[in-house]
């Protein structure tokens, strides 16, 4: 067993991401730091050939543990009250709760990066940290408005249970945090099955199958000690990490934060598919932030094979993928309309999601030259 290590969740979709962020590591974290993966599923294939190459990388194997947590998350959202709207959700989001497996791993102290990241500095001061928090996390999704946020505060605060000024600084995403092995014991997950079932405090987690929505609930409801660097008193540790949202600065393939060139411990490509990745690879030039960034480091190991000029993609191959992106767009708009019949608090009306649809009908239309 080892002290401390680093987290990833990962199968054969996202190898690109996942051999781009173990690079990123070696460069930036540290070359022993041991990393163990964990799968999203069954697809390893290229996973375990990759692994194979890296002395410090391991598969997370654990069964028992997996199937732990994958009974806990359906035990959980199976109460939640759109549970019966749909099931084709929960075979996707099942996947995305296995990373909980990490406070049942070989790390007494970890770091979880999702696999759609780049490292960009050590995490020394993470851990150090976690000498005096049980959580560590940097984001900003104590920021978001109450329509967004990763629990519902009015129906909270009508309980009695917390204040907003107690719920916002324990809002956080699962994307990137710290913490330590056997927090959530078997004990601790009954006491949370229990709260969120029999005391129905499954409302208070407004989206369904959402891992990072559920994961702030459990640690709101554990009442153990959460540290965001977004929140520090210290300037110098308050910085971005969205690829899609926050401005860096490249200097010799790291990045820093533009306001001041600080440090940051991650940049997240939050937003882009992993076939935005897998097309970027082969060259195709894709209308993403930061993509040099990563094709530095998807290729650091492999530079002959580096794409040398990005290509842009044939108008009819452009208009045949928006219309696929516009009809998964308007699948979604209309599964969220049923389940606000359901639920009507977990989606708050909201009618830029028919304007998005409609301005993307639009662009097709035009595209296409109708």
């Amino acid at each position: 067993m080892h002290s401390y290590g680093i987290y990833t969740l990962a199968n054969d979709a996202v190898y690109d991401q996942l051999v781009a962020l173990l690079n990123s590591i070696e460069m930036n974290v540290g070359l022993d730091i041991p990393v163990c993966i964990i799968p999203f599923d069954d697809r390893l294939e290229r996973v375990k050939h990759e692994i194979s190459s890296r002395a410090n990388v391991v598969l997370f194997e654990d069964t028992k543990a997996i199937a732990r947590w994958e009974k806990f998350a359906q035990a959980i959202w199976a109460a939640h009250p759109i549970a019966q709207n749909a099931t084709s959700r929960q075979h996707w989001g099942l996947g995305h709760h296995r990373k909980l497996v990490a406070f049942d791993g070989m790390f007494d102290k970890f770091v979880f990066y999702d696999a759609d990241s780049l490292a960009m500095k050590p995490i020394n001061d993470v851990f150090k940290r976690l000498q005096t928090y049980d959580f560590v996390f940097d984001d900003w999704e104590h920021k978001k408005s109450r329509e967004v946020a990763a629990l519902n505060i009015s129906l909270i605060e009508e309980s009695g249970s917390y204040t907003e000024a107690q719920i916002r600084p324990k809002l956080h995403c699962s994307s990137f945090f710290g913490s330590k092995k056997g927090i959530f014991d078997a004990l601790e997950l009954d006491y949370l099955r229990q709260r969120l079932i029999d005391h129905n405090e499954i409302t208070w987690v407004p989206r369904w199958w959402d891992d990072a929505f559920l994961f702030t609930y459990m640690t709101l409801r554990s009442d153990r000690p959460l540290f965001n660097f977004t929140l520090s008193p210290n300037s110098e540790e308050r910085t971005g990490n969205c690829a899609n949202a926050d401005p860096f600065v490249n200097i010799n393939h790291v990045l820093y934060n533009k306001q001041g060139l600080k440090p940051i411990h991650r940049i997240h490509y939050m937003g882009y598919s992993y076939k935005d990745f897998a097309r970027l690879t082969k060259g195709e030039d894709m209308p993403m932030r930061y993509k040099s960034e990563f094709l530095h480091y998807r290729f650091l190991k492999q530079p002959e094979l580096k794409p040398t000029v990005l290509k842009q993609p044939s108008v009819l191959l452009k208009v045949s993928r928006h219309l696929q992106k516009l009809g998964h767009k308007t699948a979604q708009l209309i599964s969220q309309h049923r389940q606000k019949e359901l639920l009507p608090y977990a989606f708050p009306a909201n009618d830029l999601d028919a304007e998005v649809v409609k301005k993307d009908t639009k662009k097709v239309l035009v595209k296409s030259g109708q």
